[in-house]
């Protein structure tokens, strides 16, 4: 499926930029996420770069008839009623394997949204790990991937950078397009 994406995207004109960073563990922020042809690119990106990763998803996509599709291309279904406990959820994950990629839409929706859920930032402070913005440009029809950001201490730089990687990506719908903002900084 992910050769398949990639070559569908590369056909449509998508190209993809970056270098994903020598990191065991990262948090990728895949944005602005406004339609479900995202996910194609998310897999067309995968493939372009190689990559193996975990993400999050609601746990209704993982029902039948597409739960095995989900969970073959590395989703993690999550029960989004209960915030507090998914971020518990994700940081035992991590504690428990040597490599992890986990890829996460910080807008928790694909539809626009006042700002962006904090989850990222408090799984990349608890386990010692960076953010690696990776943007969407659906006017340019790239997919690009940042340098990597350390969290600690003030979550106003750490948006501060992000917002300035998130300048001018589109997404594949500019109108669905969250801010990139947290809910404190609103």
């Amino acid at each position: 499926m992910r050769w398949l994406s990639h070559l569908l995207a590369t056909a449509l004109g998508w190209r993809f930029e970056g270098i994903v960073p020598d990191e065991p563990k990262m948090v990728v922020l895949g944005a602005p996420h406004t339609t479900n042809w995202d996910f194609f690119l998310f897999l067309a990106t995968l493939h372009h770069f190689g990559l193996r990763v975990r993400y999050l998803a609601k746990r209704s996509l993982f029902r039948w008839p597409f739960g095995w599709f989900f969970r073959a291309t590395g989703g993690v279904p999550v029960d989004r009623r209960q915030p507090g406990g998914v971020v518990a959820q994700v940081e035992q994950a991590f504690a428990e394997e040597d490599r992890m990629i986990l890829v996460v839409a910080p807008e928790g929706t694909r539809g626009k949204a006042a700002h962006w859920k904090s989850g990222f930032v408090e799984i990349a402070e608890r386990v010692g790990i960076p953010v690696v913005p990776a943007g969407v440009d659906g006017v340019g029809k790239r997919v690009i991937i940042g340098d990597p950001v350390r969290v600690g201490g003030d979550r106003s730089e750490v948006m501060g950078r992000l917002r300035a990687f998130y300048e001018g990506k589109s997404g594949v719908r500019p109108e669905l397009a969250t801010p990139v903002v947290l809910a404190e900084e609103v």
